[in-house]
Parts: C-alpha cells; structure tokens; sequence
C-alpha cells in the first residue's frame, strides 16, 4: 500500500500526518507499506518529516486568502503551479490513497490527486474549516474531523468523527519523568508558555513584561519561535542569578514538546488545531490566545474548549490580563483539576488507529 500525506506549511499539519503514519506502521506492521510526506517548499515540513525518516517531496503553496488582488493573484498563480508539480510527483508515487489534512499546503496535492481519479481522505484539524478544507470537501471521496460541531458541518454521507491524531508520547508522557528530562525543579509551579513551532510575537512581549515576577514563585517553560529568541534570550542572560535558572527558553520544540506539556501545570497557548488533541492528551489545563490572520482566526478552536471547561479563552486585545489570570489560575488546584477531569473526557487516544484504519479501508 502506497500513502502520500499533504498539509500546509506549519508543524500543526504534519504532526497530525505523522501520528497517522506511525499508526499505519503499527496496524499493518510495515510490510508493503510506502509513505511519502509532500509539503510546502521552504516551510518546516521538510525538517519534521525528515526527522521521523518519511520521504518527502514539496510543491509551490503559497496562501489563497489575502486581502488585496496582487496577493490573491499571487496564491492563483502559486496554486497552479504546485497543483502540477503534485500530478507529477502523484504519478510517479502511485498513491492508493491521498490522506490531506488542510492548510494551503494541501490544496494543489489534494486536486491533483482528484484530476487522476485517485482516493483522497481530507481531515478536518479545527473545529471550523477553512478556505482549503472547504475547496478540498468537495471532491473528497471521504472526511474526517476532530470534533462534533466539525462534523455536523460536513457532508454527512462521507464525514466521519475520529478526533485529532497526537503522537503516543503524549499520552505516555509522566510529569516526574519529564521534569527531570527537562531539567525542571521537581516541585516548583511550572507555566509552559508557546506559540507554536513558529512562535507568537505578541505573546512572547507579553510574558517578557512579567516573566521575572512570576519566576520569584514558579518557574517557565518558554517556546518562542526562532525570530524572538534573540532578544529574549539576551532578557534571560540579565536576570538576577537566583531565578535565571528558572527561565527555560527554547526557539523551537520537537522531542521536548510532549515533556513540556507533561511537566506543566498550566499552559499559555495560541489555540491552533494541535490545542483539540494535544492538552486533552496531556490533561494540561491553558490559557488560550487565539491568533488573529488575514481572513480567519483560532476563536472556534478555543471556544471549543472553554465551552466545555477544558481551557479559559484570553483574546488578543485582553492580554493585559494574562499576568492575573496567570496568578489566579496557577494558585487554584480546585479550578485546575476541574479542568483535568474535562480535558480527560475530551481525549480521543484512539484517533490515529481510526484515521489509519481509514485510509486501509480505502486502499484496500
């Protein structure tokens, strides 16, 4: 069997392909099992695939929804391009099976994969779809998603809930066992603070105003992307010695990620896709800040989970308030366990085993 995965230039689309991957090795046992990643040139696709030994191949991406002609006529033009390039490396693959899990990375590879006849299974990450999962939708022959809203919005005759597929190790993870990887006090509240694989500059600047503060009482674990980590990590060396070792700041995360989130007590996160599966995953109760773009934002994703007591939503222009809901929330192990329970009766552990169980049902 033959399986190509595609998504659109983020980790938050290729974790999800690998975690569908890992659980096709696993299923069928790797025999007569091929898998190719195809993912955006230029974009971090390349580096994670690699990392976990997938073949990969990229395409021109480039985003569709812009707001101004120049930038719309560009991601046409882009468009085209990569959805050629896919026919031609489709070709050559054979897929039996094209498994898309959005972003406008997976638009070009997901046509390509419709202009030959071929099986295409589109995952839907968030709980609201965008631009590229609604082009996608309609020449599906199957769709999956993450949650119920998700689900009721997709044609029902081939939409199916699976949840959203995470790597094992985070619901493996132990807090004792990754404090000490970590280099984490055993004992010390812990805030995971992150942004992404591609950080948040407007929340880096935010925690950076009381960082010191809270480092007299706990301790940070800081993911900020590979632009700001200069600056902060000049902020950091000029810290008073007693609490600059309670300052664990990492430009980007890969193996450490899962750890992080086993380690901490509270979370300060955007609220992009990964959120559904991965703090249920790791029980790990957040503090959610959606990140606003042209056209679209995270606010779905988040509402999800604080309409179901799992998170607290903090949009953009009420970061002024992060440090005292910081403060309240790290000090109420009542609010933060009834957070736990609710993010444990969100969990899908299976998720990845139902996507590849899936895509062997359509390549069979």
């Amino acid at each position: 069997m033959r399986i190509a995965f595609c998504g659109g230039g983020t980790g938050g689309h290729v974790y999800p392909a690998l975690a569908v991957a890992a659980a096709l090795r696993k299923l069928t046992g790797g025999e007569d099992l091929e898998l190719l990643y195809i993912g955006v040139r230029g974009k971090i696709d390349e580096e994670i695939a690699n990392r976990e030994g997938m073949a990969f191949r990229s395409v021109t991406a480039g985003p569709l929804r812009v707001g101004n002609p120049l930038g719309v006529a560009r991601g046409g033009l882009m468009l085209a391009a990569g959805t050629a390039q896919a026919f031609a490396i489709l070709r050559k693959f054979k897929p039996d099976v094209v498994f898309a899990s959005g972003g406008y990375g997976s638009v070009g590879v997901g046509l390509a994969a419709r202009a030959r006849r071929g099986k295409l299974l589109l995952f839907l990450p968030d709980v609201e779809a965008g631009m590229a999962v609604r082009t996608l939708a309609r020449v599906a022959d199957r769709i999956a998603v993450t949650v119920p809203a998700a689900q009721a919005a997709m044609p029902a005759g081939k939409t199916v809930l699976t949840g959203y597929p995470v790597r094992e190790v985070f619901f493996e993870a132990e807090r004792v066992a990754a404090r000490e990887q970590l280099g984490l006090d055993a004992n010390l509240p812990t805030l995971l603070v992150s942004g992404a694989s591609t950080g948040a500059s407007r929340l880096n600047h935010a925690v950076s105003k009381w960082a010191t503060e809270f480092l007299e009482i706990g301790q940070l674990v800081h993911l900020c992307g590979t632009a700001d980590e200069p600056w902060l990590r000049a902020g950091v060396e000029m810290l008073p010695e007693d609490v600059r070792s309670r300052y664990h700041l990492y430009g980007y995360m890969h193996d450490e990620m899962p750890l992080a989130m086993a380690a901490a007590d509270l979370a300060v996160m955007r609220a992009g896709a990964s959120v559904l599966g991965e703090l249920p995953a790791s029980r790990l109760p957040a503090i959610l800040v959606p990140g606003e773009y042209e056209g679209w934002d995270q606010t779905p994703n988040a509402r999800y989970l604080e309409e179901n007591d799992a998170a607290v939503m903090l949009t953009q222009d009420r970061l002024a308030e992060l440090q005292d809901t910081v403060t309240y929330l790290i000090n109420n192990e009542t609010r933060l366990a009834n957070m736990r329970a609710a993010l444990g009766k969100l969990a899908m552990p299976d998720a990845a085993k139902g996507l590849a169980g899936v895509l062997v049902e359509m390549g069979s």
